[in-house]
């Protein structure tokens, strides 16, 4: 029912009433229809302010993930970085982070050459590649972790009869934002030093 009928005929209902006619019961059977009526469309009012409040939800998700896919692909993040320190590195009694201490390229700033860590600026997928140089006296080992976990290692075994190798390895890596990636030279190893053959570095991909 129209509402401007409707009010009309409340009005006239009403005038009816004050009148106590014989149209009594019919108006208010109208009034009675007209209630109903303002009940369905308060039902449906609400039913639209519902759908209104879930849009806006699902637009508010939608502008947060198109946010965080342009900050991910507006951030280049590349590094690459050799040991500083000449000659043999090693061996020691412990496990220790290798530090690759001569900056080559650190787009991004994520990599810290005090530390010898790479710290992930934003989730995503990275590709690290590390290579060492080392002679035959030591066993030479080394391992690329994410954060407490082992992913890939090199390593060689020492021979009198061999005197020099180079190694190294690669992996592809799913980060979290703050994940830490950083090679690890195992006790007892030691790698070659300088200047140039013992390198980290990795880059975003996506």
């Amino acid at each position: 029912m129209n509402v401007n009928i409707s009010v009309l005929m409340l009005l006239f209902c009403a005038l009816t009433l004050a009148q106590n006619t014989e149209e009594t019961q019919s108006c208010s059977t109208v009034m009675f229809e007209l209630l109903k009526n303002v009940g369905a469309m308060k039902e449906q009012l609400a039913a639209t302010e519902n759908r209104l409040m879930n849009s806006e939800t699902r637009l508010m998700d939608s502008e947060n993930q198109i946010l965080a896919l342009k900050n991910q692909f507006s951030t280049k993040v590349v590094f690459s970085a050799k040991t500083s320190t000449s000659g043999a590195i090693g061996p020691f009694n412990t496990d220790k982070t290798l530090v690759y201490g001569t900056v080559i390229t650190n787009i991004g700033n994520a990599y810290n050459q005090n530390t010898g860590i790479f710290t992930a600026p934003v989730t995503g997928t990275y590709y690290f590649t590390f290579f060492y140089h080392a002679g035959h006296e030591y066993w030479a080992r080394l391992l690329l972790m994410k954060n407490s976990e082992i992913i890939v290692e090199t390593a060689d075994h020492p021979s009198k009869y061999d005197t020099a190798d180079n190694g190294g390895n690669a992996a592809f890596l799913q980060l979290k934002r703050g994940d830490q990636v950083f090679v690890r030279m195992a006790a007892n190893t030691y790698v070659w030093g300088g200047p140039h053959p013992t390198t980290f570095s990795g880059f975003l991909l996506i």
